[in-house]
This record gives structure tokens, sequence and C-alpha cells, in this order.
């Protein structure tokens, strides 16, 4: 993908985590690395697609393509809804979770130390209207040894729920410390 920086426009936009920004580009999307460990995110995710294309398993996860240092191409599934402007947790009751997931929810637990797993802002609905993983990369050792660090210090942000100061709704905002004074959503302004 050579004019790969070309998708990455305002209008292409599907979501920021704390060390990614999601843009789609047709039928893929370019996971840009705002961080170090986003980079290690998407290695690991492609790691984690070729053991599961192994395994027979392929067609529960967004096809990790291409990883480079500055960015990622995986393949597009639909982002699940918000509710109120946030993320949640998906329940071992919620209908889309089939005994497949769990089982494999299980798996990347065990085998990939895989960490956040039910986060409905790491799902997405394949063409079928099918629950795949799409975000899958983060380990509970890089979380807690690399993440947590540079998150206190204020380098990579933390996702606070509170109402944005400019637009007044209440929704996920980015919070790089605890002196981030800066209270303004991802559509309002703040990167």
């Amino acid at each position: 993908m050579e004019n790969w920086k070309d998708y990455c426009s305002e209008e292409n936009f599907l979501g920021i985590g704390s060390t990614r920004k999601v843009y789609r580009a047709g039928d893929k999307v370019i996971k840009v690395h705002l961080h170090p460990i986003g980079y290690e995110q998407s290695m690991q995710e492609k790691l984690i697609y070729q053991v599961m294309e192994r395994l027979g398993y392929q067609s529960f996860f967004a096809q990790m393509m291409e990883v480079y240092e500055e960015y990622a191409v995986q393949a597009f599934a639909s982002p699940l809804a918000l509710k109120d402007f946030q993320t949640y947790d998906l329940s071992n009751e919620d209908q889309r979770l089939t005994s497949e997931h769990l089982k494999l929810i299980e798996l990347l637990d065990c085998e990939f130390d895989s960490f956040d797993l039910k986060d409905s802002g790491n799902f997405g609905m394949d063409d079928n209207g099918r629950l795949i993983f799409i975000d899958y990369g983060m380990t509970k050792k890089r979380y807690e040894q690399e993440w947590v660090p540079e998150a206190d210090a204020g380098l990579i942000p933390q996702i606070y729920f509170e109402a944005c100061q400019s637009c007044g709704i209440e929704k996920e905002l980015r919070i790089y410390g605890e002196h981030d004074q800066d209270r303004r959503c991802v559509e309002c302004g703040k990167c």
C-alpha cells in the first residue's frame, strides 16, 4: 500500500485507541501506530492470525495482512456500535458470542496471554453479520509492564467517560496523565 497515507483522512476515520488510529481503505483498514506498543500489538495480531489459520479458526479473526513500522493493514469488519458513546464488555449471555468464540477467548488467554478479550471495541461484524475479533494483540504482560507505566507518565492516553468540554456529550475521552486538563473528545479535536 504505497499510498496508505491517502486513506488516513477524516472521512475514512473509524476509531482511535491509546496506541493506534484506524482508517478504512475499502475492504481493508489501516492501523496507524501512534506508539511502539501499537506496532507490537499489530505484530502479535499477525502471529495470532497465522496460528488461527493453521488451526482452522481464521474466520473468527480479521486477517492481519501486513505490518510495517508505521502502520498495519487488516481486513475490514464493521465495528460494533457504541452504547452511550462508549465500548462495553460482552457478557457470556450475549447471543453474538457463540461457544466457539468462548473457546477462542480461553485459548487466546491461555496460549497468548491476551488481554481485554470481551471489550466490544475489540470485535467487529463480518459480511455475514458474524462477530469476529478485530483488535486482539494486547497481552497482559505488555499491558502491565509497558502500557500502564506509559499511561501513568502521560505518554499514552487512558480512556475516561466524561462530558466533553466542547460538545457537552458524555463519552469516552482520551486523557494523558493526571495533569491533562483538555477534556475534549476526538470528534471535537483531541488526538
